[in-house]
């Protein structure tokens, strides 16, 4: 047979086996991912509060810097800081870093491996001499020497690489997730923290003007026990309320002071580097912020797209312990030069050497490990969709319970503004009458107490609506959504954040 047929008869041979193959490996064993099913419902139990409107989809390019809406510069700066210096977000960027190279340590394997070998030797037996049958003596060392270019390459046949990088891309896009989510708390615990630190200042300023009021209702009962109209016991009264309220003052300065370390912390510098300014002496408005329908909050929570995208890599997982049950199909190729004995030229044609070869590897008997790895696999997936779907239950919670708190602290509100202002009209009247000698100081000193209550439990409410709204807007996921993680790893995400590399 000549040497042109038989290279021949091989190409068709090779082309024959190559069809079936790549056909096979134009599939993947293993379940396609499909999104868990959710029970949406179509709208919120509660109901927005006055003020507050159902989201458009124009809302979706506005919502960036979210905690932009409470108008003040000085958070601003803080916020902006988080990004750079908090530590638990740069451990959320370093974990999706770790998951970006894994990713790529996966889809290596999709790609042929090539090895440099190179070797020299030097080897002898017996004496270093030995005498042939023609009395010649011979050297009994013989000296080799061998440069060779090997490469190897994993047919994907049963798609166990595709799903292995398929599962890599969700758990990077898991990470990414995580990492938005990492920063969207710390945000929402930083805007939090700096309200109630407002609302602080509030009641500060109410209890100095207290005070100095009390001061001077003080002088006058002091004035009046001289002259012998009042009682040592409305002294006394007088005195012992002066001093709770500043010891209420004291005990605000300890909570400001406090609030102020837990912001130093989560901009991540120590509490001495911190200086906030009171540049407005009265509490930020109610923003109004727009709400999304219960569908669309699947896609602003970072939270829950990590868990979906968990079980997307937990559904892949199923592919790739499911192709193990298949053959492994392996193509080898090499070839160099190679030198047995001597110091002549190495790279000369007869020196030269090449094999081509391909391995089918098959398990017979494995104990059940195999399907026990199949089993766990399963179960994992069942574990990350429980997961997603128990992060989504706790996303609607979280929504529902913001507005429910508003709707309830907006109502709240109107009552205890009035209950301040009937407690300051109430005092100033029994002020008077214990000056005409109608009253005792007694029914002062409970109007007074009242009024201050009622004031302070005013600014209260208030504080607590505004951080109410800091704690929607979170739930709502912030400035976060769902298209950044179809962006290339380093793009703009387009709403403030940047897919950290």
């Amino acid at each position: 047979m000549s040497a042109p047929f038989f290279y021949f008869i091989r190409t068709r041979i090779l082309l024959t086996l190559a069809v079936p193959v790549l056909m096979l490996a134009a599939c993947a064993v293993g379940p396609d991912y499909r999104r868990p099913e959710i029970d949406v419902p179509g709208a919120w139990k509660e109901d927005p509060p006055p003020g507050w409107k159902a989201a458009q989809p124009q809302d979706m390019d506005e919502r960036g810097e979210w905690w932009k809406v409470y108008n003040e510069p000085q958070l601003d700066d803080l916020v902006a800081q988080v990004e750079i210096s908090n530590q638990n977000v740069a451990a959320a960027v370093a974990r999706y870093r770790q998951a970006v190279a894994l990713l790529g340590a996966s889809s290596a394997a999709a790609f042929p491996t090539a090895n440099l070998g190179a070797s020299a030797g030097r080897s002898g037996s017996g004496g270093n001499e030995s005498i042939g049958t023609n009395g010649i003596t011979h050297s009994g060392i013989n000296n080799g020497s061998q440069i060779s270019l090997n490469l190897g390459w994993e047919v994907d046949i049963w798609g166990r690489i595709r799903r292995d990088i398929e599962a890599g891309k969700a758990r990077v896009q898991a990470s990414d997730a995580d990492y938005s989510g990492a920063l969207l708390s710390a945000q929402a615990t930083l805007v939090q923290s700096y309200l109630q630190w407002r609302v602080n200042a509030v009641q500060r300023r109410l209890l100095d003007e207290t005070a100095d009021a009390y001061r001077k209702s003080l002088q006058v009962i002091q004035n009046r026990y001289t002259a012998g109209v009042a009682q040592r016991s409305d002294v006394t009264q007088a005195q012992s309320q002066l001093s709770n309220t500043l010891a209420q003052a004291i005990n605000l300065d300890l909570q400001r002071t406090q609030l102020e370390h837990a912001m130093a912390l989560l901009i991540g510098v120590p509490p001495a580097r911190l200086k906030l300014v009171l540049a407005k002496p009265d509490l930020p408005r109610l923003p109004k912020i727009p709400t999304a329908l219960p569908s669309e909050l699947l896609e602003r929570r970072p939270d829950i797209a990590s868990a979906e995208r968990l079980a997307a890599a937990a559904n892949a997982n199923i592919g790739v312990a499911q192709s193990a049950f298949y053959p492994t199909l392996t193509l080898s190729a090499t070839g160099g030069y190679q030198q047995g004995s001597g110091f002549g030229p190495l790279f000369v044609l007869p020196n030269r050497f090449w094999s081509l070869g391909s391995a089918l590897a098959a398990f017979l008997f494995d104990g059940g490990l195999r399907s026990a790895q199949l089993e766990q696999a399963r179960g994992a997936y069942d574990e990350a969709v429980a997961n997603y779907r128990q992060t989504v239950l706790i996303a609607f919670q979280e929504v529902e319970d913001n507005l429910a708190a508003l709707r309830v602290l907006e109502e709240e509100s109107v009552h205890q503004r009035e209950a301040a202002r009937s407690a300051a009209e109430s005092e100033a009247l029994v002020r008077n009458q214990y000056l005409a000698g109608t009253a005792s100081f007694l029914e002062v000193f409970v109007a007074q107490a009242s009024a201050l209550s009622a004031r302070s439990l005013d600014i209260g409410v208030e504080g607590q609506r505004l951080i109410a709204s800091a704690t929607l807007l979170k739930a709502l996921g912030g400035g976060w959504y769902r298209e950044v993680l179809e962006k290339p790893p380093g793009t703009e995400a387009g709403n403030g954040d940047t897919v950290k590399e």
